[in-house]
């Protein structure tokens, strides 16, 4: 079978899906939420970010409503994580990291792509790459009644932006789409285990 950009594309897409499923899932665990709450929950943050994505391209309705296997890939991130969260508590959270780390990035290329391929201008696809990469995470904690960990917390949302503006650089550099697609997840996903780990975060305002 032919891997063509869309068909990769959509692979991406799914991925990110699925572990940021499980992601909202384990958060709504934590949270103590009845099995609606957890199912909310891993819809928000599997398929938020991606939804406002398409709402402000214009793509309506938005893709993660259009196809069946979107929100069905969330639930049963959900599902899993219901049936074995004693097993899914018991992982170690730098492991859980690494896996929101790599749907960060997943996530922040095919929004950088899905924007490109709509024309628009570098920033504005960089913009919404990382509005891909960090809104359902964003929609989990409001639903949480937390302040966004994106708003205070590590360098999430920049490794996101920083992502996607690597990607464009790699197009306007010749590489193909796949190569700069691959580049941007590498530096999405590295930059936000390597500030974990050295615990940095950005300045504020003394």
């Amino acid at each position: 079978m032919q891997i063509t950009p869309a068909r990769m594309l959509y692979t991406v897409d799914l991925a990110g899906t699925l572990l940021f499923g499980i992601e909202g899932a384990s958060a709504a665990i934590t949270g103590r939420l009845d099995l609606l709450g957890l199912m909310v929950l891993a819809f928000a943050t599997a398929l938020g970010g991606g939804i406002i994505r398409d709402v402000l391209l214009g793509a309506t309705p938005p893709s993660a409503l259009r196809d069946w296997r979107y929100p069905a890939i969330a639930f049963a991130g959900a599902a899993i994580v219901f049936f074995f969260h004693h097993f899914v508590q018991e992982i170690p959270a730098q492991f859980i990291m690494v896996l929101d780390a790599a749907g960060l990035a997943l996530f922040a290329v095919s929004g950088t792509e899905k924007a490109l391929l709509r024309e628009m201008s570098p920033l504005v696809a960089v913009l919404l790459g990382g509005i891909t990469g960090v809104g359902g995470g964003t929609i989990r904690d409001v639903l949480l009644a937390k302040v966004p960990n994106v708003l205070h917390a590590d360098v999430y949302a920049t490794a996101a932006l920083a992502g996607s503006a690597a990607m464009i650089l790699c197009r306007r550099l010749g590489m193909t789409d796949t190569q700069s697609a691959f580049v941007g997840g590498v530096v999405c996903f590295a930059l936000r285990v390597v500030s974990v780990w050295r615990h940095w975060n950005l300045p504020i305002a003394a």
